[in-house]
Protein backbone atom coordinates (compact mmCIF):
# COMPACT_ATOMS: atom_id res chain seq x y z
CA UNK A 1 0.00 0.00 0.00
CA UNK A 2 1.75 3.44 -0.76
CA UNK A 3 2.14 6.26 1.19
CA UNK A 4 -0.27 8.56 -0.61
CA UNK A 5 -2.96 5.61 -0.49
CA UNK A 6 -2.44 5.33 3.62
CA UNK A 7 -2.88 8.77 3.87
CA UNK A 8 -6.00 9.08 2.05
CA UNK A 9 -7.77 6.36 4.26
CA UNK A 10 -6.16 7.62 7.44
CA UNK A 11 -8.12 10.92 6.90
CA UNK A 12 -11.25 9.43 5.51
CA UNK A 13 -11.06 7.48 8.94
CA UNK A 14 -10.53 10.79 11.40
CA UNK A 15 -13.61 12.10 9.04
CA UNK A 16 -16.07 9.34 9.80
CA UNK A 17 -14.78 9.62 13.40
CA UNK A 18 -16.44 13.28 13.52
CA UNK A 19 -13.03 14.58 14.91
CA UNK A 20 -12.30 16.89 11.20
CA UNK A 21 -11.70 20.50 12.16
CA UNK A 22 -13.06 21.80 9.36
CA UNK A 23 -16.71 22.54 10.74
CA UNK A 24 -15.82 26.41 11.05
CA UNK A 25 -18.98 27.22 13.27
CA UNK A 26 -19.87 29.14 16.06
CA UNK A 27 -17.54 32.49 15.51
CA UNK A 28 -17.42 35.84 16.25
CA UNK A 29 -20.24 37.67 14.69
CA UNK A 30 -22.49 34.26 14.25
CA UNK A 31 -26.08 34.17 14.73
CA UNK A 32 -27.75 30.52 15.06
CA UNK A 33 -30.95 30.24 15.72
CA UNK A 34 -32.51 26.57 17.03
CA UNK A 35 -35.36 24.60 17.61
CA UNK A 36 -36.09 21.40 19.38
CA UNK A 37 -37.44 19.89 22.22
CA UNK A 38 -37.06 20.16 26.35
CA UNK A 39 -37.99 17.60 29.08
CA UNK A 40 -38.34 18.92 32.37
CA UNK A 41 -38.46 17.76 35.61
CA UNK A 42 -39.29 19.47 38.69
CA UNK A 43 -38.31 18.49 42.11
CA UNK A 44 -41.08 19.97 43.62
CA UNK A 45 -41.89 20.48 47.79
CA UNK A 46 -44.13 22.82 49.84
CA UNK A 47 -43.25 24.95 52.81
CA UNK A 48 -45.97 24.58 55.87
CA UNK A 49 -49.42 26.40 54.33
CA UNK A 50 -51.00 28.67 56.43
CA UNK A 51 -54.77 29.53 56.30
CA UNK A 52 -56.48 32.99 57.85
CA UNK A 53 -59.19 29.72 58.61
CA UNK A 54 -57.45 27.77 61.47
CA UNK A 55 -59.68 24.62 60.79
CA UNK A 56 -57.86 25.00 57.39
CA UNK A 57 -54.38 25.29 58.51
CA UNK A 58 -54.70 22.51 60.53
CA UNK A 59 -55.97 20.09 58.09
CA UNK A 60 -53.23 21.06 55.57
CA UNK A 61 -50.65 19.81 58.65
CA UNK A 62 -47.25 17.91 56.75
CA UNK A 63 -49.04 19.11 53.08
CA UNK A 64 -46.91 17.96 50.66
CA UNK A 65 -46.96 18.47 46.60
CA UNK A 66 -45.23 16.73 43.40
CA UNK A 67 -45.45 17.88 39.70
CA UNK A 68 -45.24 15.39 36.95
CA UNK A 69 -42.26 16.24 34.40
CA UNK A 70 -43.63 17.57 31.23
CA UNK A 71 -42.43 18.34 27.57
CA UNK A 72 -42.32 21.53 25.20
CA UNK A 73 -41.31 22.67 21.80
CA UNK A 74 -38.53 25.51 22.49
CA UNK A 75 -36.55 27.69 20.40
CA UNK A 76 -33.71 29.51 20.76
CA UNK A 77 -30.78 32.23 19.23
CA UNK A 78 -27.46 31.95 19.82
CA UNK A 79 -25.07 35.24 19.46
CA UNK A 80 -21.27 34.71 19.24
CA UNK A 81 -19.94 37.84 20.61
CA UNK A 82 -16.09 35.98 20.19
CA UNK A 83 -15.12 32.43 18.86
CA UNK A 84 -15.60 31.25 22.65
CA UNK A 85 -18.27 33.92 24.38
CA UNK A 86 -22.02 33.86 23.61
CA UNK A 87 -25.78 34.96 24.91
CA UNK A 88 -28.11 32.50 24.29
CA UNK A 89 -32.42 33.68 24.34
CA UNK A 90 -34.83 31.18 24.81
CA UNK A 91 -38.85 31.05 24.18
CA UNK A 92 -40.67 27.82 24.09
CA UNK A 93 -43.90 26.89 24.04
CA UNK A 94 -45.68 26.82 27.62
CA UNK A 95 -45.73 23.52 28.72
CA UNK A 96 -48.67 22.66 31.32
CA UNK A 97 -47.59 21.63 34.25
CA UNK A 98 -50.01 19.88 37.23
CA UNK A 99 -49.11 20.03 40.93
CA UNK A 100 -50.88 16.87 42.92
CA UNK A 101 -50.90 17.53 47.04
CA UNK A 102 -51.04 15.03 49.82
CA UNK A 103 -52.78 15.94 52.92
CA UNK A 104 -51.89 13.33 55.63
CA UNK A 105 -54.26 15.36 58.29
CA UNK A 106 -56.95 14.59 56.66
CA UNK A 107 -57.32 11.01 56.93
CA UNK A 108 -60.87 10.25 55.17
CA UNK A 109 -59.34 11.81 51.68
CA UNK A 110 -55.44 12.33 52.18
CA UNK A 111 -54.39 12.33 48.41
CA UNK A 112 -55.31 15.23 45.51
CA UNK A 113 -54.10 14.64 42.20
CA UNK A 114 -53.79 17.22 39.77
CA UNK A 115 -55.46 19.99 42.90
CA UNK A 116 -54.23 22.52 40.33
CA UNK A 117 -52.55 23.28 36.97
CA UNK A 118 -51.10 26.15 35.07
CA UNK A 119 -49.41 26.97 32.26
CA UNK A 120 -45.77 28.28 32.88
CA UNK A 121 -44.04 31.08 30.38
CA UNK A 122 -40.00 30.95 31.25
CA UNK A 123 -37.53 33.23 28.82
CA UNK A 124 -34.16 33.22 29.69
CA UNK A 125 -31.19 34.41 28.50
CA UNK A 126 -27.97 32.29 29.26
CA UNK A 127 -24.43 33.48 28.62
CA UNK A 128 -22.28 30.56 27.55
CA UNK A 129 -18.21 29.68 27.43
CA UNK A 130 -17.55 27.33 24.20
CA UNK A 131 -14.24 25.32 24.99
CA UNK A 132 -12.08 24.03 21.72
CA UNK A 133 -11.25 25.85 18.59
CA UNK A 134 -14.50 27.75 16.35
CA UNK A 135 -13.44 25.11 13.85
CA UNK A 136 -13.67 22.02 15.72
CA UNK A 137 -16.72 19.80 15.35
CA UNK A 138 -17.53 19.09 19.21
CA UNK A 139 -17.73 22.60 21.29
CA UNK A 140 -18.77 21.61 25.05
CA UNK A 141 -20.14 24.79 27.37
CA UNK A 142 -20.93 25.90 30.60
CA UNK A 143 -23.29 28.70 30.79
CA UNK A 144 -24.99 31.09 33.74
CA UNK A 145 -28.34 33.16 33.13
CA UNK A 146 -31.23 34.01 34.23
CA UNK A 147 -34.91 33.16 33.84
CA UNK A 148 -38.05 35.26 34.58
CA UNK A 149 -40.57 32.68 35.20
CA UNK A 150 -44.80 33.31 35.40
CA UNK A 151 -47.83 31.52 35.26
CA UNK A 152 -50.78 31.47 33.43
CA UNK A 153 -54.44 29.99 33.56
CA UNK A 154 -53.62 28.84 37.13
CA UNK A 155 -56.88 26.40 37.71
CA UNK A 156 -57.60 24.47 40.86
CA UNK A 157 -59.45 21.28 40.64
CA UNK A 158 -62.32 22.77 42.61
CA UNK A 159 -65.19 20.50 40.80
CA UNK A 160 -63.60 17.04 41.20
CA UNK A 161 -61.71 17.82 44.90
CA UNK A 162 -64.04 18.86 47.61
CA UNK A 163 -61.43 19.99 50.11
CA UNK A 164 -59.81 22.02 46.67
CA UNK A 165 -62.56 23.80 46.26
CA UNK A 166 -62.80 24.92 49.87
CA UNK A 167 -59.36 26.01 49.71
CA UNK A 168 -59.70 27.70 46.42
CA UNK A 169 -62.92 27.95 45.34
CA UNK A 170 -62.89 31.47 44.41
CA UNK A 171 -59.06 32.14 43.27
CA UNK A 172 -55.78 30.52 42.80
CA UNK A 173 -52.41 32.18 41.98
CA UNK A 174 -48.89 31.75 41.91
CA UNK A 175 -46.54 34.78 41.61
CA UNK A 176 -43.73 35.27 39.05
CA UNK A 177 -40.12 35.39 40.21
CA UNK A 178 -36.41 35.58 38.39
CA UNK A 179 -34.40 32.73 39.34
CA UNK A 180 -30.56 31.71 37.64
CA UNK A 181 -29.87 29.02 35.57
CA UNK A 182 -26.81 26.75 35.35
CA UNK A 183 -25.79 25.23 32.43
CA UNK A 184 -23.88 22.75 30.74
CA UNK A 185 -23.77 21.26 27.41
CA UNK A 186 -22.33 20.68 24.19
CA UNK A 187 -22.28 21.62 20.33
CA UNK A 188 -22.27 18.55 17.64
CA UNK A 189 -21.58 20.47 14.30
CA UNK A 190 -22.87 18.72 11.21
CA UNK A 191 -21.43 21.21 8.77
CA UNK A 192 -20.87 24.68 8.66
CA UNK A 193 -24.42 25.74 8.68
CA UNK A 194 -26.24 22.64 10.60
CA UNK A 195 -25.10 21.42 14.25
CA UNK A 196 -27.02 19.42 17.36
CA UNK A 197 -27.49 21.11 20.72
CA UNK A 198 -27.60 19.02 24.01
CA UNK A 199 -27.74 20.37 27.19
CA UNK A 200 -29.00 20.05 30.87
CA UNK A 201 -29.94 23.03 33.49
CA UNK A 202 -30.49 23.26 36.62
CA UNK A 203 -32.94 26.43 37.87
CA UNK A 204 -33.46 27.03 41.78
CA UNK A 205 -37.00 28.16 41.72
CA UNK A 206 -39.72 28.84 44.19
CA UNK A 207 -43.31 30.81 43.89
CA UNK A 208 -45.88 31.78 46.40
CA UNK A 209 -48.90 30.29 46.06
CA UNK A 210 -51.92 31.90 47.55
CA UNK A 211 -55.68 30.44 47.38
CA UNK A 212 -58.79 31.99 48.19
CA UNK A 213 -61.97 29.79 49.33
CA UNK A 214 -65.45 29.82 49.21
CA UNK A 215 -65.94 31.41 52.83
CA UNK A 216 -63.45 34.10 51.94
CA UNK A 217 -60.13 32.55 53.79
CA UNK A 218 -56.92 33.20 52.36
CA UNK A 219 -54.39 30.28 52.14
CA UNK A 220 -50.02 30.87 51.38
CA UNK A 221 -47.00 28.94 51.04
CA UNK A 222 -44.68 28.60 48.69
CA UNK A 223 -44.01 26.10 46.09
CA UNK A 224 -40.27 24.98 45.29
CA UNK A 225 -39.96 23.66 41.91
CA UNK A 226 -36.47 23.41 41.32
CA UNK A 227 -36.61 21.69 38.03
CA UNK A 228 -34.11 20.38 36.03
CA UNK A 229 -34.40 21.13 32.00
CA UNK A 230 -32.74 18.10 29.06
CA UNK A 231 -32.49 19.87 26.08
CA UNK A 232 -31.74 18.53 22.53
CA UNK A 233 -32.12 21.25 19.36
CA UNK A 234 -31.44 21.25 15.84
CA UNK A 235 -29.45 24.59 14.53
CA UNK A 236 -28.98 26.37 11.95
CA UNK A 237 -26.22 29.22 11.28
CA UNK A 238 -27.75 32.57 9.52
Amino acid sequence: MTFFRKSAIAAVAITALGVSSQAFAQKAGDIIGYVGGVLIKPNASISPLTSTDPYKTAALTNATASIDSSTTVTLGALYMWTDNIATELTLGIPPKMTVDVTTPAVTAAPSHPGAATAKVLNPSLVAKYLFNASNDTIRPYVGLGVTYTSFRDVTANTSNDSLVNSLAGTSASLSSSWAPIFNVGAIYNINDKWSINGSVSYVPLKSDVTFVGLNGATTTGTLTLNPWDVVVRVGYKF
